[in-house]
């Protein structure tokens, strides 16, 4: 792993971020981009592996998103970065029909970053995998106490009938 300090990294991530604004970009392009900048960082860096996975997810490649995913996770991520990971990886092994694994996946970075940072969008994964799973009323009940907190009216009666669907 090559050392880089907060500054290069800082740019770095800049020019990883243009590349995934530009929709000008096919998604064999932004693959090789995103590689040529992730080799910047060496092979074994985490966030590269991460950039890498997200590349190949995002051009429907799951199945070499997913073992980038793992070793990116195995290698050590930031927090935000490691929640963003594991959605992404769940949703990935979800859609390769790994459906149980991405539930249980997706049920614990829910329950880690309640009251956090990125707890909308792990409810709104884990809601997917738990309707894949069979489960709409647990699904529907997750996604409605994700949303209850946004809505200007009738907070207390999304959220009292997410519980009831719970039940």
């Amino acid at each position: 792993m090559i050392e880089i300090d907060s500054a290069e990294f800082a740019a770095w991530q800049e020019r990883i971020d243009a590349v995934w604004q530009d929709r000008s970009l096919s998604d064999e392009e932004r693959i090789e981009r995103i590689d040529l900048l992730a080799s910047e960082l060496g092979a074994d860096h985490p966030v590269a592996l991460f950039e890498r996975a997200g590349a190949r997810d995002s051009a429907g490649r799951e199945q070499e998103a997913e073992p980038l995913y793992r070793a990116a996770l195995a290698a050590g991520l930031d927090p935000r970065r490691r929640t963003r990971a594991v959605i992404q990886l769940a949703s990935t092994i979800r859609n390769l029909g790994k459906v149980d694994e991405a539930l249980a996946l997706l049920a614990a970075e829910h329950d880690l970053t309640r009251g956090g940072a990125l707890h909308d969008e792990a409810s709104a994964f884990y809601a997917l995998a738990l309707a894949s799973a069979g489960q709409p009323n647990d699904a529907l009940a997750v996604a409605l106490t994700a949303l209850a907190p946004h809505l200007e009216l009738y907070q207390r009666s999304v959220t009292a009938y997410a519980a009831q669907l719970r039940d």
